[in-house]
């Protein structure tokens, strides 16, 4: 049974896809840049947890930052400084 879900949307439409307990890896790239989105769930607190990482996109996919780590009944923990966010999720 499916405990996470993700969805993308792109040129050739909306698509989904489902990921049990064991996780689901999210991945958008641009050629420098980019984020990896992991979710997970850990059985000795019951909680889920999703982590976001920068990478270095198509050219540098193993170059990671931990961004972002949010779990459930918490708040988000926000361990970069140099976020911005506009009205299309860009910086600026």
């Amino acid at each position: 049974m499916a405990h996470f879900r993700a969805t993308i949307k792109g040129n050739r439409g909306l698509v989904s896809r489902l990921g049990t307990k064991a996780g689901l890896v999210a991945t958008i790239n641009g050629w420098n840049i980019g984020v990896n989105v992991v979710a997970s769930h850990d059985p000795l607190t019951g909680r889920d947890h999703i982590h976001i990482y920068q990478s270095g996109g198509s050219n540098s996919p193993h170059n990671k930052t931990l961004l972002a780590t949010i779990a459930t009944e918490s708040k988000a923990t926000i361990t970069s400084r140099r976020l911005k966010c506009s009205k299309h999720g860009g910086n600026g």
